[in-house]
């Protein structure tokens, strides 16, 4: 393998642990917990699993003896930095119980477990990847173990390989199925643990137990780099409103970090839009007088941070969406009857035709290429995916429109142009941060010390991340706490309940109290790249989310 010069030094980090994890350590069993809501459906979901203590990791007089286990271990989901050093956690953690114990990885995520696609991860083969993005190490997959003949499947290889315990890494619906997982083969006296890791970029997988999810650090520091960037250029050419939307589109927390260290002119936040029912014309005038009051100072440039999921949060247009997804429903009357028009604009004024009154409204009032990407781009289900929508555009466009108005009346005087931009997929496989390497590492190596202790059905904790890693508090926390019901495709399942943006949050607080300053003002902030080496202040910084949600 040819690695860069980067790579090769890095490779030469050694992540740091929290103190109780360097030598022997034990388990101390803490409070009993319940779900965070619907207890009662839960413990009967989960007979075998729920009401578990949480667990702290504390440092013992003296190293137990334990004999060698095999353990498998899976990536599940979209990538995120610091996927390999859980890996390297868990082979180092696993090789401190017993040299003698053995790593599998199942190849492409869930599905090679289901499949029986696996490797031995070795030592060596090990050491490319330490301390590096992506999950290539192997693969990931978004197969969902959801039913019991997938269940099933697995324990034949997972019995053949002799592994004891499985390890998935993955975001709240993958530590869902890794529950409901742990739960059957504890049911089936299987003789199988399953221990989670908490993983996304998106930061939506976060509690009292699990501060943050892996790879959330490094993702917007790499986001926020490209935004300061892109804030020096605004400012040197002061001829352009950049329009970025940003990844995240069940909760707002890239956005919102993202804003924070950079400071840009305007920040939407999904869930304030939802809180406050915000309409798009609404989002419109707040933007448009925004950029008004710029261009009076004669700043006719500015940068604008848009979530990716703004739409479904807007009332109006998650009303249009619901219909145009059971109006458009795969293999219906009127889905066949749209297919048939050639003409883009025919099929438009077909579907404004079916819609209600108020969605047919907003439909028509969306620019031409947004309508045709509610309509033209279907997932499987028939549904509108709504991540391929190009939000920056359609609020540039509406923007725009609205700024003609006011320039007609006499409220505007300045000049509107724009570029766009949507930051996503750069930041999933950066090299992890040292917070991430270090907060991975920590993940990985926690897990292995639940596997030796024969705890199944829960996650990999670490906390008090805003100390020296020599302080971080290593334990584990059962995925039932950290449940409720919720819809999903027609059915009440028990799922992992999602972590938005807390309006009344300390992050959301500060932004508050900042945005009309960074509106009118230029206070932009450069982040730069990720540091490596160098100061700790510079290097080891968490993220602002975490600094203030953990500012006593």
């Amino acid at each position: 393998m040819t690695i860069s010069a980067l790579q090769k030094a890095r490779a030469q980090y050694q992540p740091k642990l929290p103190k109780s994890l360097k030598g022997a350590v034990k388990i101390v069993d803490g409070a009993a917990t319940e779900s965070v809501a619907d207890q009662a459906e839960i413990k009967q979901l989960f007979p075998n699993t729920y009401g578990m203590p949480l667990l702290s990791l504390e440092g013992a007089s003296e190293a137990a003896n334990f004999p060698a286990v095999n353990v498998g271990v899976i990536l599940s989901g979209g990538q995120a930095p610091g996927g390999h050093n859980v890996i390297s956690g868990i082979f180092d953690g696993i090789k401190k119980l017993n040299p003698e114990s053995k790593l599998y990885g199942f190849l492409g995520g869930p599905g090679g477990l289901v499949d029986h696609k696996y490797m031995e991860i070795t030592a060596d083969y090990l050491e490319g990847f330490r301390n590096t993005g992506g999950f290539d190490i192997i693969g990931s997959g978004r197969t969902k173990l959801e039913e019991e003949a997938q269940f099933d499947k697995g324990l034949e290889i997972l019995k053949e390989l002799d592994i004891k315990a499985l390890v998935i890494i993955g975001g709240d619906d993958s530590n869902t199925n890794a529950c409901v997982l742990a739960e059957y083969y504890a049911a089936k006296n299987a003789g199988v643990q399953v221990v989670g890791c908490p993983k996304t970029i998106d930061g939506d997988l976060k509690n009292e137990m699990i501060e943050t999810s892996f790879g959330f650090d490094t993702a917007v520091k790499v986001y926020s780099e490209l935004i300061g960037n892109i804030q020096r250029d605004a400012n040197s050419a002061k001829k352009y409103w950049h329009f970025i939307k940003l990844m995240g589109r069940s909760a707002s927390h890239i956005g919102l970090e993202a804003a924070l260290q950079t400071q840009p002119n305007i920040t939407l936040i999904s869930e304030e839009v939802a809180e406050k029912k915000q309409t798009l014309g609404e989002i419109v005038d707040y933007m448009a007088a925004i950029i008004a009051k710029r261009a009076a100072n004669g700043e006719n440039f500015g940068v604008a941070l848009i979530p990716e999921g703004l739409v479904e949060f807007v009332p109006e247009m998650k009303a249009l969406i619901a219909e145009l997804n059971d109006l458009l429903a795969e293999g219906s009357e009127t889905e066949a009857k749209f297919k048939s028009f050639a003409d883009k604009a025919e099929g438009r004024a077909f579907v404004a035709g079916i819609l209600s009154a108020e969605s047919a409204k907003v439909y028509q009032s969306l620019p031409a290429v947004i309508a045709d990407q509610l309509t033209l781009d279907r997932d499987p289900h028939g549904n509108v995916q709504v991540s391929l929508i190009e939000t920056e555009k359609l609020l540039g466009e509406m923007v725009k429109t609205r700024l003609t108005e006011m320039k007609a009346a006499g409220e505007f005087k300045g000049k509107f142009g724009t570029q766009y931009h949507f930051f996503g997929y750069e930041g999933r496989c950066a090299a992890p941060s040292n917070f991430d390497a270090d907060y991975c590492y920590s993940l990985g190596f926690t897990a292995s010390v639940l596997i030796g202790a024969g705890k199944t059905g829960y996650m990999s904790s670490v906390r008090n991340t805003t100390a020296p890693a020599d302080e971080w508090i290593a334990g584990g926390v059962p995925v039932t706490m950290m449940m409720n019901m919720e819809k999903r495709h027609g059915h009440m399942k028990p799922v992992i309940q999602k972590a938005l943006v807390e309006l009344d949050g300390a992050p959301f607080k500060f932004l508050v109290s900042n945005r009309e300053k960074w509106a009118i003002e230029t206070s932009y902030l450069y982040p730069g790249p990720i540091q490596y080496w160098g100061p700790t202040e510079v290097c080891d910084r968490p993220t602002v989310t975490l600094q203030l949600e953990q500012t006593k």
